[in-house]
């Protein structure tokens, strides 16, 4: 099930969990990079035979109408619809703070230098659905582009083997600001986004989670449009020391590995017989959970708990391995945040799982995978604007600069930026 590792005499299983990548995708390049060229050249045709080949679902249309969202309103269970009001409560409240505003640099001489923020027009958000169907994840990726400014908000995802989508999707979308629902999964939705067709609108950017022909078509499409990450699986890291509940820890690698097979989850720790306990509790619970095969096989590839000799060398391996989620379950956790360097998200206490961010604190939960923590930040309102700069020059500046502009080009060999600027001055 999950290895026990130590860090010091075991150093090349360490290193095989550092070079872990993100998604394999020569084995779907030829499949992905087809379904995106027919659906480019053929539109909803081509998207409908992929929705019906690989999602075995009937869908006559895309769009679904202001009907069907207003009947899944009606049958949801209130205490549901309550809680995804007040997680987008949440989000909304951590999201406002974020955005960079307008800002003027007035300098001497009539110099002026603005940067405009401004939001993208048309933004796609993809949803996984299915059986799998995530509403905090249309929360966390509508919310941030709604605060932004973004005029038209599209959401897609795959359908239910009935052709429809879940209710709890729908109701997010409309709590969240979402414009026009369109049932569609894979790489056929990310090329109808990109490309569009005779009813899903093309779009500026695509941004939200998916499996792995969605993460090679975002890849593939990168440069048509924007795209937020290409996503690798989940991830998480819990730093636990003689101090840490067992129990706790076992819980939260379990929470993580039952998303996918290949979700990584890992503990590292100071105490060997806190590692042999995380291990007996992963097992026991392990049985009686729903998802218990897939948490096997996760844990099966990717769980391991490795015993480091010092906090010290722990806190350096956690770092290394820059993971999407860590969790601090050690004796003094906000004395350690510093420390940290790389992570999508810090969950700092035992009482704050890696769930809390899931669904409720505000964050976002679309984070960096695959040690891409090391250069890169969760998704945020930041990821919906644009920033054009604005430079104005009086002709006096322009005079006072004019010598050093032309030097510079020259020095570069562009005589005809030197010229552009030879003329002006010429002339005063």
């Amino acid at each position: 099930m999950i290895t026990i590792i130590n860090a010091k005499k075991e150093p090349s299983r360490i290193n095989q969990i550092l070079e872990r990548t993100q998604f394999e995708f020569s084995d779907v390049n030829d499949t992905v990079s087809n379904i995106v060229k027919e659906v480019k050249d053929r539109g909803d045709s081509a998207a409908l035979e992929y929705t019906h080949t690989f999602d075995s679902a009937t869908v006559q249309t895309f769009k679904v109408d202001e009907a069907t969202i207003q009947a899944a309103f009606d049958r949801i269970d209130d205490t549901l619809k309550d809680d995804l009001n007040k997680a987008a409560n949440n989000i909304r409240l951590f999201h406002e703070h974020q955005a960079p505003r307008t800002r003027t640099i007035k300098q001497a001489n009539g110099i002026l230098l603005k940067e405009l923020v401004r939001p993208i027009e048309k933004v796609g958000i993809y949803i996984p659905g299915g059986t799998a169907a995530y509403p905090s994840t249309v929360l966390m990726n509508a919310i941030p582009a709604a605060i932004a400014g973004v005029k038209h908000i599209v959401m897609v995802t795959p359908p239910m083997k009935d052709g429809t989508i879940k209710d709890s999707l729908l109701v997010a979308a409309r709590i969240s600001g979402v414009d026009a629902i369109y049932t569609i999964g894979g790489a056929q939705a990310i090329a109808s986004l990109t490309f569009g067709t005779q009813t899903i609108p093309k779009v500026d950017k695509i941004v939200g989670p998916g499996n792995l022909y969605v993460a090679m078509a975002k890849r593939l499409v990168s440069g048509y449009v924007g795209i937020d990450m290409v996503a690798g699986p989940s991830e998480i890291v819990i730093l636990a020391d003689e101090t840490s509940n067992p129990s706790y820890a076992a819980a939260d690698m379990l929470s993580q590995a039952e998303h996918d097979p290949y979700a990584s989850s890992i503990v590292l720790t100071t105490s060997e017989t806190i590692a042999r306990n995380i291990l007996d509790e992963a097992i026991r619970q392990t049985a009686s959970l729903d998802r218990r095969d897939i948490i096997e096989k996760s844990l099966n590839r990717n769980g391991a708990i490795i015993v480091c000799e010092t906090l010290a060398s722990l806190i350096e391996l956690a770092n290394d391995v820059a993971p999407e989620h860590l969790e601090i379950l050690l004796e003094k956790p906000d004395s350690i945040i510093d420390r940290i360097k790389n992570a999508g998200a810090i969950f700092v206490g035992p009482y704050t799982p890696e769930p809390v961010g899931d669904y409720f604190a505000g964050p976002n939960h679309t984070l960096p995978t695959s040690g891409s923590a090391r250069f890169s930040s969760a998704l945020s309102t930041r990821d919906f604007i644009k920033i054009t700069t604005v430079s104005k020059y009086s002709k006096e500046a322009l005079y006072d600069a004019g010598l050093s502009i032309m030097n510079l080009a020259n020095e570069e060999g562009l005589s005809a930026h030197a010229n552009a600027i030879k003329l002006r001055i010429e002339d005063e």
